[in-house]
């Protein structure tokens, strides 16, 4: 079996982990479901669903903490990712 490489998923998986210490953190590389429309580049990377439970999310309302993700993944939205969708939650 073949491993494919996941640099994108893996720097913001540790960004996510570092400044939100989660209780539960899942990124999922949606990219395959949007071969051929705008964004999506081979070999994947580029649309990312962001699934999280952190009790640094907990005093933010819904747009602070899309506000926060976005602020720490900010060099990922810059580069290779064209579409982020964020299911946050406080604990």
């Amino acid at each position: 079996m073949v491993e494919t490489a996941t640099p994108v998923r893996d720097s913001m998986h540790s960004k996510l982990t570092q400044s939100f210490a989660p209780d539960y953190l899942e990124i999922i590389d949606e990219s395959e479901d949007h071969r051929g429309h705008g964004g999506w580049r081979e070999g994947g990377e580029t649309h990312f669903r962001v699934v999280m439970r952190s009790a640094a999310l907990n005093d933010l309302s819904r747009v602070g903490r899309s506000r926060a993700v976005h602020k720490v993944l900010a060099e990922e939205l810059a580069g290779r990712v064209h579409a982020l969708t964020l299911e946050l939650e406080g604990t």
